[in-house]
């Protein structure tokens, strides 16, 4: 391939990456602002409303599951193109939904197709790009960040001009955007027959769960989306019980807590593939942790923004996580079963947490037990830590406890 033509096909991958990143969080993002708007229309029963909070988190641990028996069969990037297709038609759904269920099986649709791709873009990444993994890593989180924060902030404006069945129609249209450069990406894989792996192995999930640092990984990845699932869910009613903040101060708050994830998207990928330990981002999480649920618990009044902007640290252990798929597997079909064990176990997990803390706040009718899950949670970290900091790939890792060859 000549420099030209490779500049060219990198330059398409990473456009590729980065509109998809757009959908991936637009997905999540666009809906909960608008469901008291939708509720105008046709009744929300909470139930509902409820199973469409645990949507996320289920959804993605099932397509963990999936994603590398799919990517196996049909490719890497025709089924990236596959999960773009099915995410931009299932927005484009939400538009039409007549009531509750069939809003509820829109949005499982939408977030079963985000979960294949989370799967695949470290993968992505790792094929295209293994000499600047922590850099596209940071380029693709932090779009993710910021597209977190665009929906709330014009979601409901949106719909005041075009009603929410048009809001949900221009998110389908960025989504649709997004398919057209991974449509290009799979015929060109296709031309090549660079996207099919030699020798299909069923064999690489096998051996990934043999390894530790596959498990420090889940565990790791179970931290991160527990906090940010548990405090996305409960964050607002806990600060205005314990705090004593009015509701829109506590949305605020939330905001906060959401923004957080922008700068670490943005310095962490790039410092773990820098200084090559991972040691320091562990304990920056779990100690930040740990002060800012205790912050709560014991002080909440004293100083509610610092224990919102320190609790709101430990999702750094996101991007980091996403990074070391990367860098910790030598080849990319290791990458995605790694992903999708992680991703699929680990948000597994973090689905209980909304449950355990609304269960803990209903028998005790305080937060008290909550916030101590949260502390808990954050210190799971800490054993999770001491196993990846050892400094080599899942493929060595395993060659090292068999004394076989990969």
């Amino acid at each position: 391939m000549t420099p030209a033509r490779a500049a060219g096909t990198l330059a398409l991958v990473a456009s590729a990456i980065v509109l998809l990143a757009l959908t991936l969080r637009i997905a999540v993002a666009s809906l909960s602002p608008l469901l008291l708007i939708i509720g105008r229309d046709f009744a929300l029963p909470a139930a509902v409303v409820g199973l469409i909070g645990m949507a996320p988190p289920v959804a993605f641990a099932l397509a963990g599951m999936v994603a590398p028996a799919i990517e196996r069969r049909l490719g890497l990037e025709r089924s990236v193109l596959i999960a773009a297709v099915v995410a931009a038609v299932m927005l484009g759904l939400r538009a039409a939904v007549v009531d509750a269920w069939t809003l509820l099986a829109a949005t499982a649709g939408v977030f079963a197709a985000v979960g294949v791709a989370n799967v695949l873009i470290p993968a992505v990444v790792k094929k295209y790009f293994p000499e600047r993994i922590g850099l596209m890593t940071t380029v693709y989180t932090t779009t993710m960040a910021v597209a977190t924060f665009t929906p709330p902030l014009v979601a409901v404006p949106l719909a005041d001009a075009v009603g929410w069945r048009g809001s949900f129609a221009v998110w389908a249209v960025v989504a649709l955007a997004a398919v057209v450069p991974w449509i290009a990406m799979s015929l060109r894989a296709r031309a090549s027959r660079a996207d099919m792996v030699e020798e299909p192995r069923t064999s690489v999930l096998s051996r990934v769960v043999r390894v530790p640092q596959t498990w420090a990984l889940v565990v790791t990845f179970a931290v991160n989306s527990s906090i940010a699932y548990g405090l996305f869910a409960w964050l607002p009613p806990l600060l205005i019980d314990v705090a004593g903040v009015d509701a829109a101060t506590a949305g605020g708050l939330l905001a906060l807590f959401a923004f957080m994830g922008l700068p670490v998207s943005l310095v962490v990928p790039l410092l773990v593939q820098r200084i090559g330990r991972t040691t320091p981002f562990y304990a920056a999480a779990v100690i930040s942790g740990l002060l800012g649920a205790g912050g709560l618990l014991l002080a909440p009044t004293a100083a509610t923004v610092l224990w919102v902007v320190l609790i709101g640290i430990p999702p750094l252990l996101f991007p980091m996580v996403l990074v070391l798929f990367g860098l910790r597997t030598r080849a990319h079909e290791t990458a995605v079963a790694l992903s999708g064990l992680v991703q699929s176990v680990g948000y597994g997990l973090a689905a209980l947490m909304p449950l355990a803390i609304g269960l803990t706040h209903e028998i005790t009718g305080g937060w008290t037990a909550a916030l101590v899950l949260l502390g808990l949670a954050v210190a799971c970290a800490v054993p999770a830590g001491i196993v990846v900091a050892r400094r080599e790939s899942i493929e060595d890792a395993w060659e090292r406890r068999t004394g076989r060859t990969w």
